[in-house]
């Protein structure tokens, strides 16, 4: 005797070998000997074999239309067996039995299933729905494997046209086009960014990373919404000095700039004036909104994306031959450099010039100073405001700039074409703490420090940088700034750039002006700015080195570049000698911190933005003192 049961949901055919009424003992077609209920059991018969009669009843049970069953089988509860008869209008057989059996308990959306072997029929409205369900999931399916296919040939379907940045960094996993890219993905052995890359829907890999970021900090995109346009017209008394800026060659946001005047009797009148956009639109002001959404401008090598629109730049920005509106901390000074007074304006100050780096430095550097130098125009004025900024660095008891460090420009051209895309990189370097350096830092310290002294002695809240235990943050409170010797330090002196300087100009303004300050005491306003300036200024400044760190691979592909040379900071982390990039050497022997060493250049990924690196030799060792200072500076 054989049977037909059900056992974890699966039909499965045997042996009788014990019949103990309740249960059976059954050796399965596969050989398994197992106890079941009699329950259990749904048919038994004779003949044919129990493998057989699995085989025949599973091809046979293809054939049965479920529309046709469900439109014959009576609207209430049946048993397959009574309703096999009533089908096939005789006996059935066993594989007649099995195969209906079979169909029906396959059919789940037609028949619903009320027991072993029991069945009743799915409501019309339910299996209409069931369905529309069944043919969306079939044109689903086939839209998944025409998305696939086009990728797989290198094709960007229209179906991906306009969703390539949310697929590549915020993926819905429940969309077809998601799920399709996926099975593209696996079947090619390329991610996400590399099939789309191929496929055309990037335009390079310098896409890719950009592109990551506007979407996840621009996501309405870097053009500017409508405002209300600034004030122009300024009724400010005109300052009778004759400024100049200090900046590098691609600065537009010209925010600072210096004047020196004679003083009868000896010494100078010393102006720092700080470009002031705060007097051409108000806290509030669509204008507000804007630089509080964005917080600061993004730099980047070959672009950046500024905080305020270029018509308020332009407006504002300290541009030679322009009068411009600005904040100005007068110094007077002495003949010996001693500081015996200032004062704070807002006025109107022209700019007669825009002093570059590159110009200045091949005639303005240590060596030169040292040396007398040959004479140009500036000459005179920058190196009073260097022999004060000397003064006003021993007076802090601080160094304003780390001698050691080396300074990087990137300069893209985006007209030339590349193997990696469109853009020739160029990177220059320059030693941090250069005399144009120095002074410009002195004095801009000078300037917030002044500046957020007054704020507080008036009681008027800003937005300072402190320092305390090594840890540098923002705070509404003026405290010290350890790191640079003063008591507070507000940043104040970039407005065009930056938000909280913004915010600390107009509460400077109404300082000056007695008026009420934008910001009260204790506004929480206030801190909600500071603390998304935080967040916000590190997420930029991260994609800055991580842009940077980019544009490095390009430099060293584009030139073909095969040996580098490093410093060893610590273990088997090194910092390149010629560029801004650290990274680790996996080979790497242990070296001292300082040590400089020779890499072979191996396998480059602009998608990954990673360099791969192997150890070549020692070049030199550093002594114990400049081992430890390493060690320490980069610790």
């Amino acid at each position: 005797m054989f049977v037909l049961f059900e056992e974890s949901g699966a039909f499965k055919a045997g042996t009788v070998l014990a019949d103990n009424d309740a249960s059976l003992q059954v050796e399965t077609s596969h050989g398994k000997r197992v106890k079941i209920k009699s329950n259990q059991v749904l048919l038994s018969f004779r003949e044919p074999g129990p493998g057989d009669l699995l085989e025949r009843a599973e091809a046979e049970s293809l054939a049965l239309d479920a529309d046709f069953l469900w439109e014959v089988c009576g609207d209430d509860e049946f048993a397959y067996a009574d309703f096999a008869a009533d089908y096939y209008g005789h006996m059935p057989s066993p594989v007649e039995s099995a195969s209906l059996l079979l169909r029906l308990h396959s059919a789940p959306i037609y028949f619903h299933r009320k027991g072993r072997g029991r069945f009743r029929k799915s409501p019309p409205d339910i299996l209409k729905a069931a369905l529309a369900g069944l043919d969306k999931k079939r044109q689903q399916a086939e839209a998944m494997e025409h998305i696939r296919a086009e990728l797989m040939a290198g094709k960007l379907p229209e179906a991906l046209a306009g969703m390539v940045n949310q697929l590549l960094y915020r993926p819905d996993r429940n969309r077809i086009e998601t799920k399709a890219l996926e099975a593209a993905c696996v079947d090619s052995g390329l991610s996400a960014a590399r099939l789309l890359l191929k496929c055309g829907a990037l335009g390079s890999s310098y896409d890719f990373h950009f592109n990551r970021f506007l979407f996840e900090y621009f996501a309405d995109g870097v053009a500017f919404p409508a405002f209300d346009p600034p004030v122009g017209e300024f009724p400010l008394p005109v300052a009778d000095v004759a400024a100049f800026s200090i900046d590098d060659a691609t600065t537009t946001e010209i925010d600072d700039a210096f004047s020196i005047t004679p003083q009868i009797g000896g010494g100078w009148r010393i102006g720092i004036h700080i470009a002031a956009p705060a007097l051409g639109f108000a806290r509030g002001s669509s204008l507000d909104a804007i630089a509080r959404r964005r917080l600061s401008t993004v730099y980047m090598p070959g672009s950046k994306i500024t905080m305020l629109p270029d018509e308020v730049v332009e407006l504002f920005t300290l541009a030679a031959g322009r009068t411009r509106p600005a904040v100005s901390l007068y110094l007077d000074v002495s003949p010996a450099l001693a500081i015996t007074a200032h004062q704070s304006r807002v006025e109107l100050v022209p700019i007669v010039a825009n002093l570059r780096h590159h110009d200045l430095e091949p005639l303005f550097n240590e060596q030169t100073i040292e040396q007398g130098g040959p004479d140009f125009q500036w000459k005179r004025e920058l190196t009073l405001l260097w022999d004060l900024a000397t003064v006003l660095e021993a007076g802090r008891g601080k160094a304003s700039a780390n001698q050691n460090q080396t300074d990087f420009s990137f300069y893209v051209d985006w007209q030339t074409e590349t193997a990696d895309g469109p853009g020739l990189i160029a990177i220059s370097r320059r030693q941090r703490g250069s005399p144009l350096d120095k002074l410009v830092a002195e004095l801009m310290i000078l300037a917030n420090a002044t500046w957020g002294k007054l704020l507080d002695e008036a009681g008027v809240p800003g937005l300072y940088r402190a320092q305390s235990g090594g840890k540098v943050r923002m705070t509404t409170n003026a405290e010290p700034h350890d790191a640079l010797g003063v008591d507070c330090y507000a940043w104040s002196s970039s407005p065009l750039r930056r938000y909280v300087d913004l915010v600390n100009q107009w509460q400077i303004i109404a300082v000056l002006g007695g008026g009420d300050p934008p910001f009260a005491p204790r506004s929480t306003d206030l801190m909600a700015a500071m603390r998304d300036f935080e967040l916000t200024y590190a997420a930029y400044a991260e994609f800055q080195r991580h842009m940077e760190r980019y544009w490095c691979i390009r430099w060293l592909r584009q030139n073909g570049v095969t040996r580098v040379e490093a410093r060893v900071l610590r273990d088997n982390v090194v910092r390149l000698e010629q560029l801004p990039m650290v990274f680790k050497v996996s080979s790497l022997p242990p070296q001292l911190p300082g040590s400089r060493v020779l890499l072979e250049v191996g396998r480059s990924d602009l998608m990954d933005v990673e360099l791969e690196t192997h150890f070549v030799e020692t070049l030199t060792e550093p002594d114990p003192d400049e081992s430890a200072r390493t060690l320490l500076e980069n610790s």
